[in-house]
């Protein structure tokens, strides 16, 4: 079973940064599994954010314009999400995912609110 924790959400104001993390354990993650995070808004589908395939090669949203970057911690199985100059369109539930799609595990997510 694999368990994920996130962290790293809450308010921010427009042109702020946040953090996320997402560490996962159990089952059988590797530190260089595929992991990224995803988001929603309500009316909404589940959308990427960022996201690193075995190699570490990121992958992001076209919404994402160069603001954020994600990182890894292999040692960890941790990844990180670095966002800046953030706007109220980034207001959404942050989702992290492990796994590949056919057998992808969701976090719980973590609230981001841009707001003034």
């Amino acid at each position: 079973q694999v368990n994920i924790v996130e962290s790293g959400g809450g308010l921010v104001q427009p042109g702020g940064s946040l953090r996320l993390s997402c560490a996962a354990s159990g089952g059988a993650v590797s530190g260089a599994a595929i992991m990224g995070w995803y988001r929603q808004t309500p009316g909404k589908e589940r959308e990427l954010v960022a996201s690193l395939n075995v190699i570490d090669h990121a992958t992001y949203g076209s919404f994402v314009k160069g603001r954020f970057t994600i990182s890894r911690d292999s040692a960890k199985k941790t990844i990180y999400l670095q966002m800046n100059r953030l706007t109220p369109e980034d207001t959404a539930v942050y989702f992290c995912a492990v796994g590949p799609s056919y057998m992808r595990v969701w976090g719980q997510g973590t609230q981001v609110t841009v707001s003034s």
